[in-house]
């Protein structure tokens, strides 16, 4: 199962919330909801994650391999 659970400690150490993240990457507040629930998001999302937090793809998201 994928997780998102890295990129809240990503914005919890850069001091951002969930409405900071829909401002610098311009995504809709329905994209933001899906990450908070662990939902699938396009890679392009992922990528504008990274883009706009200036971190690594294992920064915002992780494989829990004991849910698969």
């Amino acid at each position: 199962m994928i997780t998102f659970d890295p990129l809240w400690r990503t914005l919890h150490e850069k001091n951002l919330n969930k409405g900071d993240l829909q401002k610098l990457t311009k995504l809709s507040s329905t994209t933001v909801a899906k990450l908070a629930k662990n939902e699938v998001v396009k890679l392009d999302v992922i990528e504008r994650i990274c883009i706009a937090l200036d971190c690594e793809i294992s920064d915002v998201v992780s494989v829990n391999k004991l849910a698969v």
